[in-house]
């Protein structure tokens, strides 16, 4: 748990940041593993995922414990996440890295689009993924399925830590997805990792230009020389950047 909210300014900065500068600045401070293994859009979106995260965890499913019928319980743990998720937050849902049955479908990820949630995330699979992919909130998965969470989870937990392809997510970790996958930025290194990575982002817009004009990457990428840290600092003067 953390008491760190995620600013509107920061929240803006992330998004016109990649989940490539966030894992190299991560790299950069002995972070190696923050990407989220297995995991991809379910439709790729023009905008930024970015949100602090809600956690939902499922266990294995025990016949005994997982009939239907348990959908009409009022406290069920899967139905209160997505009642309880905060505007502006990212539910992810620890489903073991287990494809063969969906973590919710499009009426819940529907809901939970429409109270306001900036996206989710799930190890696991979507049913009806078509309709959660038309969605304008981003959502990333293991892939599609059709069989019922009944069948292989039994959702057990809200909003405690979790591991999601790989990577413990901590409750109020920041998350942060593009069109190649999900990073998680530990909450209390947010705001420095966002300043730095706009950094990033605008030396790397710099390269970028240079290499379109022909430039060779030695001495300019990483900047090793004296001659592109001016070229550089001209560029970005005059871009206001």
């Amino acid at each position: 748990m953390t008491d760190y909210a995620l600013s509107d300014a920061t929240r803006a900065k992330y998004k016109k940041i990649s989940t490539a500068s966030i894992a190299t600045a991560l790299f950069k401070r002995g972070l190696r593993n923050q990407f989220i293994q297995g995991v991809v859009p379910v439709t790729a979106k023009a905008e930024t995922m970015v949100g602090q995260a809600f956690t939902l965890r499922y266990i294995v499913a025990r016949e005994d414990r997982n009939p239907i019928t348990v959908f009409r319980n009022a406290d069920h743990p899967q139905r209160v996440a997505i009642e309880t998720c905060p505007a502006g937050h990212v539910l992810v849902m620890d489903s073991r890295k287990d494809a063969r049955a969906a973590t919710a479908g499009s009426i819940l990820i529907t809901r939970l689009a429409l109270r306001g949630a900036a996206g989710v995330v799930t190890d696991g699979g979507f049913r009806d993924a078509a309709g959660i992919g038309a969605l304008d909130m981003p959502a990333y998965y293991a892939g599609p399925s059709a069989p019922t969470n009944l069948t292989l989870h039994e959702a057990m937990d809200i909003n405690v830590p979790i591991s999601c392809g790989d990577v413990a997510v901590f409750p109020g970790d920041v998350m942060v997805g593009d069109r190649d996958g999900v990073m998680v930025i530990p909450a209390h290194l947010a705001e420095e990792l966002a300043d730095e990575c706009t950094a990033m982002e605008s030396f790397e817009d710099f390269v970028l230009e240079q290499v379109n004009a022909g430039e060779a990457i030695i001495g300019l990428y990483p900047c090793t020389k004296d001659e592109y840290q001016q070229q550089y600092e001209a560029w970005r003067k005059e871009r206001n950047r």
